[in-house]
């Protein structure tokens, strides 16, 4: 896929919308591509998160185990769609399997590109911090809307 191409398609995603195109560019630039065929697993609930990925082509299948480690298809997702973005600020487990449901192409961001994206331009800082406010925000309101069923 061509730089522009990347570039595009970070463009598309919540985190990254509002980066201005020296920003994209530098993401997109350092970034890497890895292509899935359909049912290859492209990483399993529970390792180190030590990058984050964007679906570029394809759908990804996301599984979990419950408690009693039973495997259970959580959703599907298609281009455009960020996996594991805390990952790029920090190290974390990861919270399903993400396994091709067709064959697929990803885009890998790592964290010391997206640190090295904060070091260049700081006030990108600012934008993902709000970013991460409404995500919080967002989780608390589902978690809130949810709170019936824990009573």
């Amino acid at each position: 896929m061509a730089l522009n191409d990347d570039i595009r398609l970070l463009s598309s995603v919540p985190l990254f919308r509002e980066l201005d195109e020296d920003q994209l560019r530098l993401v997109a630039f350092g970034a890497e591509r890895r292509s899935l065929a359909e049912s290859q697993e492209l990483f399993r609930e529970g390792s180190p998160a030590e990058a984050a990925y964007i679906v570029a082509k394809g759908q990804i299948a996301l599984y979990s185990a419950d408690r009693i480690g039973d495997i259970r298809h959580q959703k599907t997702v298609g281009p455009g769609t960020l996996l594991s973005e805390l990952a790029l600020v920090t190290m974390v487990e990861r919270k399903f399997t993400a396994v091709a449901a067709s064959d697929a192409e990803v885009m890998k961001i790592n964290r010391q590109l997206f640190q090295r994206l904060l070091e260049e331009y700081p006030q990108v800082g600012r934008l993902i911090e709000a970013r991460i406010r409404e995500n919080i925000a967002g989780l608390a309101k589902a978690a809130a809307a949810m709170g019936h069923r824990f009573r």
